[in-house]
């Protein structure tokens, strides 16, 4: 099912690279932060392969009050998609759009502190640092922090080795440009990561983003030869002088500066 919603979180479900343990918790309604991608995970997840899974994300979506939905379907940045599935299953957008357009539309699961248990809450207590705290969780309970935690442990865990983890980061509320900015200068991150941040159109308006994938040596070779085009004469220097990334990347740059210098 197409759903015409594209984040990092949903577009790793498309791509069906997740575990069964985390469908589960999104068939749940458990995963999403918002609204929106808990709605797209739902109606993707109703097409599981695994019929307790397909099961649970129909129960899910039974659970969501027609008229929550309705107005949730109202609101405009709902995908055409979204609004057909529904209105197939004969639920039709509203005309007066609910007002609220990032909470979840149901809660499902566990909450952040039920995920953890009495364990972590043992290891809060003893005020461990984060990294060592976060090593001892396992990966549904990290997408639990990488969703809903704070910002030291989603800079930590989006260079985490699972990419379901680290992408989960992305999708979080929480994350702010700065973070994305850091994200993007990384080069410890899943080259995931750095591909979900170039495909993010918003996040590309910040040219420290552009600059720091451009000079991040995992940015894929096409990605940061796309980008010389956006950097300023003295990045593009830099870069054309710079070893530590691709070498396709860096010759590219000098003849860029060659040509803007023949020009003047």
């Amino acid at each position: 099912m197409e759903t015409g919603l594209r984040s990092p979180l949903v577009d790793f479900f498309r791509r069906g690279e997740v575990a069964r343990d985390i469908r589960l918790l999104a068939a749940q309604g458990a995963l999403a932060p918002r609204a929106l991608e808990q709605l797209a995970l739902l109606v993707l997840l109703v097409d599981d392969p695994d019929p307790a899974i397909r099961s649970t994300a129909a129960q899910t979506l039974a659970r969501i009050p027609e008229p929550t939905l309705a107005a949730f379907l109202g609101r405009p940045e709902v995908p055409e998609a979204l609004r057909a599935f529904f209105a197939a299953r004969g639920v039709e957008a509203a005309a007066v759009p609910s007002p609220d357009a990032d909470a979840p539309l149901i809660e499902g699961g566990e909450t952040v502190g039920e995920a953890l248990g009495p364990e972590q809450e043992a290891r809060d207590e003893a005020r461990l640092p984060a990294a060592q705290r976060l090593a001892g969780l396992n990966v549904v309970e990290k997408m639990t922090c990488a969703l809903k935690g704070s910002r030291e442990e989603r800079a930590i865990l989006v260079r985490d080795p699972n990419k379901m983890v680290a992408l989960a980061v992305l999708s979080s509320p929480r994350v702010n440009e700065d973070e994305i900015e850091s994200f993007a200068r990384m080069a410890t991150v899943p080259e995931d990561v750095l591909r979900s941040i170039a495909a993010n159109r918003a996040w590309m308006r910040n040219y420290g983003v552009v600059q720091g994938l451009s000079r991040n040596p995992k940015t894929p070779v096409a990605i940061a030869l796309n980008l010389l085009v956006r950097l300023n004469d003295r990045d593009l220097t830099a870069l054309s002088m710079d070893r530590n990334v691709p070498e396709p990347v860096r010759v590219a740059a000098r003849k860029k500066v060659v040509n803007a210098a023949s020009r003047h």
